[in-house]
């Protein structure tokens, strides 16, 4: 069944008692009503820039449960649980200018049934293949329009087993809401720990940042005198400098002119379009076994899935395009980088469970960093890992993020939103594919009442043909591809090509960990 089958329908809850959002009484005092917000209040929330520049960008998250679908519960969930979360209960709204310069938010009541969503689908299509019938229906949703008058977000349940789960849920989210980061720590603050439902899921501390968009580190004199020593201390910030000025000069020049050259993974040259007809698909990985590459390679978890990702990329073009295996290309990618202060998504949720929602930084805080790939074709897996490592080492002695976060937000307020969104789009126009990595629950967990099995979130509203995200959950981590079916035809054997890539770079870091121990 394709996606064209699929006539979803809302169907009534199996309630008819509407849960307006209301906010408990016991809750702290900077948490308002809908019935309290006032007009002071909205123009303390502007739209910020970088959030209208995501007009027609949605976020998708599949979501696992372990148990059929109770409706009631997970709605008077979503009503008990967003409450305290401003932007899921407000709505854009212009000054009436002429240009519609000044949007803010609003508060709206919220009637909840509204955003929950029961779709009708072929019983034969379901009954015959549930997780076609699943993916299918997730290729759907972005045809289907949202009502701008509510706040942008609402749940699809498909109350049928897969091979995965016991049902599903289909969350999608404009992305002026917030980046993954903001919508993470609302699912964390939202859910509880499935072993005790008493307390929040426990999440892993953040890496200890270098580089990047923070100070670059320093080194230790390796020789005597006063001028050594000023040339190791000033040393790493040259480079920085350096490093960030060659990246702003290419960012720049990517949104005028500087394109990647074609690839299987991009349409032709010009032709671009901002929704093409996509499929969401994933698998799931063993986390230990991305840690255990990490360790035997002395690097980072990132430095796995950027090379993992390179690999299986290089499979797939040199497969599809007939290069030999001693030809060698590039693609870009844009990586997502969240720019706020270091700080655990667990300290976040404690904030929104004790009541200091306000200290959170929400909304969408993203810079973005021009990642290159490599393919070529390497006897040795591990090379894969490798030089992701060189390249991203080089990317965090960079302030690429920082520029490209405070650029676009300087752009859009001097320029307007037309030539802010204009760049914005060329930006993914002339690269080839996004790429993030989210960090998720440690443990597993509950949402609204229901125990969740797994995490897949993405995107549509881009130009690109792929979108690779990456999002770990328990001893999980799922590789999330967002294609264009038209470019992918065969999206499927470039979802094997992943998992072949990590199966293939984990053997080769057991033999190499097995070497080093005979040493």
């Amino acid at each position: 069944m394709d996606a064209s089958s699929v006539s979803p329908s809302i169907a009534s809850a199996p309630t008819s008692r509407l849960l307006p959002i209301r906010t408990p009484r016991s809750a702290p005092a900077e948490w308002t009503t809908t019935d309290d917000f006032s007009a002071a209040t909205e123009e303390e929330e502007p739209v910020t820039p970088t959030a209208r520049l995501m007009e027609g960008i949605y976020i998708v998250v599949t979501i696992g449960l372990g148990s059929p679908v109770n409706l009631p519960v997970f709605s008077a969930g979503v009503a008990a649980e967003l409450a305290r979360f401003p932007r899921f209960r407000s709505i854009q709204v212009t000054d009436g200018s002429k240009d519609g310069n000044n949007p803010r938010w609003a508060r709206t009541a919220v009637n909840v049934e509204d955003h929950m969503i029961v779709p009708t689908l072929d019983p034969a299509a379901v009954a015959a293949d549930p997780d076609r019938a699943v993916e299918d229906y997730v290729a759907s949703v972005y045809t289907l329009p949202m009502d701008r008058s509510r706040p942008l977000w609402e749940f699809h349940f498909l109350d049928f087993p897969t091979s995965e789960a016991a049902s599903t849920v289909v969350a999608r989210v404009h992305h002026s809401l917030g980046d993954g980061m903001s919508l993470i720590t609302l699912l964390l603050a939202s859910a509880r720990s499935a072993a005790d439902p008493t307390r929040l899921p426990a999440m892993p501390e953040p890496p200890a940042r270098t580089g990047a968009i923070y100070a670059p580190r320093r080194r230790e004199p390796t020789s005597p005198g006063a001028l050594a020593a000023f040339i190791t201390w000033i040393w790493p910030y040259l480079v920085l400098a350096w490093n960030t000025m060659v990246d702003v000069s290419l960012f720049a020049a990517t949104t005028v002119f500087l394109r990647d050259p074609w690839t299987p993974f991009r349409r032709a040259d010009g032709d671009v379009m901002l929704n093409p007809r996509r499929r969401f698909v994933h698998r799931s990985l063993s986390l230990d076994d991305v840690k255990f590459i990490k360790n035997a390679m002395s690097c980072t978890v990132n430095d796995v899935l950027v090379g993992a990702t390179s690999a299986a990329l290089s499979r797939y073009y040199f497969r599809n395009s007939g290069g030999t295996d001693t030809y060698r290309t590039w693609l870009r990618s844009v990586l997502l980088v969240n720019t706020r202060p270091t700080a655990s998504l667990q300290a976040y949720a404690n904030m929104i469970e004790s009541g200091r929602s306000n200290d959170v930084a929400w909304g969408n805080q993203l810079g973005y960093i021009l990642l290159p790939f490599h393919l070529a074709m390497h006897n040795d897996p591990l090379a894969y890992v490798r030089k992701a490592k060189m390249t991203v080492d080089r990317k965090k002695s960079s302030l690429e993020a920082i520029f490209t976060c405070k650029t676009s937000e300087v752009f859009v307020k001097m320029f307007g939103l037309k030539a802010g969104a204009f760049t914005f789009r060329r930006m993914f126009a002339n690269t080839t594919i996004s790429f993030s990595n989210l960090v998720g629950p440690t443990e597993k967990i509950e949402l609204c009442g229901h125990p969740v099995v797994f995490i897949a979130p993405s995107v549509y509203g881009v130009p690109q043909a792929l979108i690779v995200h990456y999002q770990s959950y328990n001893n999980t981590i799922k590789i999330v591809l967002s294609v264009d079916e038209e470019i992918f035809p065969n999206y499927s054997q470039l979802l094997d090509d992943f998992v072949e890539s990590f199966g293939l770079i984990k053997d080769a870091a057991s033999r190499l960990s097995e070497s080093i121990k005979k040493e």
